[in-house]
């Protein structure tokens, strides 16, 4: 385990031209250390790589490289409305992102929702890029067997994303958690101010859009999971209500080497619900017993 100085959104803050027509914004953490971890965020109004992960970023950098990542469309990246299918976008934009920062080893990703989808997706498509998974309530790899389908919360999403109001987005971060303590003025405040933007809203309608275009069972990423050869955790809110505790029964059942945690008095974002046990979780099984 390695020290690390103080870790402000400033000193972290990095920007990639990724493509002619693609920049990309990055946190990093953890220069010098190893191995490589990335982080990818949940598709939530004004979410970014930061609002997710600002307080795991310096306990996962004790010990990796860390490289928090506003995918196209969100934060500070470039927000394109024209792209495929939203998996394979963020995916292929991340191995552009490696390519240019000249990581070639293989990168452990750390994906929730949205972020995790697209982590699946670079480990289907780059297999020789891809490390161990950890995946919070993966978007595509979730399959709802009891729960209704769209479920509350992207139903709640898809009302702000038409209706962006303070009163919508503050109703779609409270049904975020399970501990409303977390949803606090000032949180609704940075989102909205964030996602209200009118690119913001273009792309989030252009990433709704694209899963439900003529590629849009790239995005069913649970039909493909029998392919997946990298170790797989997943961690799962009990009381997650975007996407539900039964979503993870078809993966579990199909993921060759897969493991699944249930936090209990937890909805969909376990890295700040269950702060500590999630960053003794994921740290253990991301430098746990090396890989034949």
């Amino acid at each position: 385990m390695t020290s690390v100085g103080e870790i402000t959104f400033e000193s972290t803050s990095r920007y990639a031209q990724v493509r002619p027509d693609l920049k990309l914004h990055y946190h990093e953490a953890g220069v010098g250390n190893g191995p490589t971890i990335v982080l990818l965020h949940g598709g939530g109004p004004g979410a970014t790589s930061w609002s997710n992960f600002s307080k795991n970023i310096p306990v996962l950098a004790k010990d990796f490289h860390v490289l928090a990542v506003d995918q196209p469309g969100f934060g500070l990246s470039d927000k394109p409305t024209e792209h495929p299918q939203y998996f394979v976008h963020s995916s292929s934009a991340l191995k552009d992102l490696l390519d240019t920062l000249g990581i070639t080893d293989r990168v452990h990703l750390l994906g929730n929702s949205l972020g995790g989808g697209a982590a699946t997706r670079f480990a289907l498509d780059y297999p020789d890029r891809a490390g161990k998974l950890v995946l919070m309530g993966p978007g595509g790899l979730s399959t709802n067997l009891f729960a209704p389908d769209p479920t509350e919360g992207v139903k709640l999403l898809a009302k702000f994303n038409y209706e962006p109001t303070r009163e919508n987005l503050e109703a779609f971060l409270r049904i975020m958690v399970f501990d409303q303590s977390l949803i606090t003025p000032e949180l609704i405040e940075e989102r909205f101010a964030s996602a209200s933007k009118p690119e913001s809203l273009a792309a989030t309608r252009a990433m709704g859009k694209s899963f439900a275009g003529p590629d849009f069972a790239k995005g069913m990423i649970w039909r493909d999971a029998f392919k997946l050869r990298r170790p797989v955790l997943m961690i799962w809110g009990r009381e997650d209500r975007v996407n539900p505790i039964d979503g993870a029964l078809v993966a579990l059942k199909m993921v060759p080497r897969v493991q699944l945690h249930v936090f209990g008095g937890c909805g969909h974002w376990a890295q700040l619900e269950k702060f500590d046990e999630f960053n003794r979780l994921a740290t253990d099984f991301l430098l746990g017993v090396k890989e034949k």
